[in-house]
């Protein structure tokens, strides 16, 4: 890709974390571009650094923990690694959203899912009270609410995982943002709603135009959705390119072995030999 065409680019990422007095360093001189409208796939096992690099791009510290970072977040030409914190807040969730793995653990539970997606649209847009609740009912039925109006009323605890899972999409698409960071928004879910969900993804992303980086540990989540592959592995990425190509051709030893983890049809079910 033409990197003057590039929505984000990400040079020489580092993140190094400092908890209970030991500190490691979890993100080693990543480097990808991200363009405008583009599909993303980061894919790899757990700790190898994939949702550190998308906290990365958002500026947010798990909780508990203190954290350096080093290299370049260029997003429309500006570091987002030297924006002061109010600055930040301008661009996190209007012009960049994020959904994060555990709807409940993201989502307020002494808030009704209106007001949540009402605050955001308040602090993001300075609509009125009354446009926000319309924009809100217009929003749970894009992704998928059913009687959206009513439901706005309700409180997480009152929907199953799935519908937490397609409010929280609600909320970060409800300022249309530039680029969606979906960070293994399927992982709790059972098949068929994992399925749903990701047709929602695509759907949105074609409807808004958005760019969505996609963060899992299954190739398989990943087929069809996307252009292009990041594989990471700790810390660092060892192969990226085209997704026909890499799952046509692996190169990486690492690539292979989380290819070969992808159940396939002709063998499942088989014994084995």
């Amino acid at each position: 890709m033409d990197a003057s065409a590039a929505l984000l680019q990400v040079r020489k990422l580092t993140a190094q974390f400092t908890s209970g007095g030991v500190t490691a360093q979890v993100v080693k001189g990543v480097s990808f571009d991200i363009a405008a409208g583009e599909a993303v796939g980061f894919v790899g096992e757990s700790g190898c650094g994939k949702s550190v690099t998308a906290r990365a791009i958002m500026r947010l510290a798990p909780e508990g923990s203190s954290v350096e970072w080093g290299g370049n977040i260029f997003f429309r030409g500006q570091d987002l690694l030297q924006l002061r914190e109010g600055g930040m807040r301008d661009i996190r969730g209007r012009r960049i959203a994020m959904v994060f793995q555990d709807p409940m653990t993201s989502l307020n539970p002494v808030m009704t899912i209106g007001a949540q997606i009402d605050d955001m649209l308040r602090r993001h847009t300075g609509v009125s009270a009354s446009a926000a609740r319309r924009r809100t009912v217009e929003l749970l039925g894009l992704v998928g609410i059913r009687d959206a109006e009513r439901r706005a009323n309700d409180y997480p605890h009152q929907f199953s995982g799935g519908m937490r899972q397609r409010v929280l999409i609600a909320i970060a698409v409800s300022c249309e943002p530039d680029l969606l960071i979906a960070d293994e928004p399927t992982t709790a879910l059972d098949v068929t709603v994992q399925a749903q969900i990701l047709r929602l993804l695509m759907r949105l992303r074609q409807e808004l135009g958005m760019a969505l980086m996609l963060i899992t540990h299954d190739f398989g989540v990943i087929a069809g959705m996307v252009e292009r592959v990041y594989v990471m592995y700790r810390g660092e990425i060892v192969e990226a390119g085209g997704v026909d190509a890499i799952f046509a051709s692996p190169q990486h030893e690492y690539t292979r072995a989380l290819l070969d983890a992808v159940p396939r049809i002709d063998t499942a079910g088989r014994p084995p030999p």
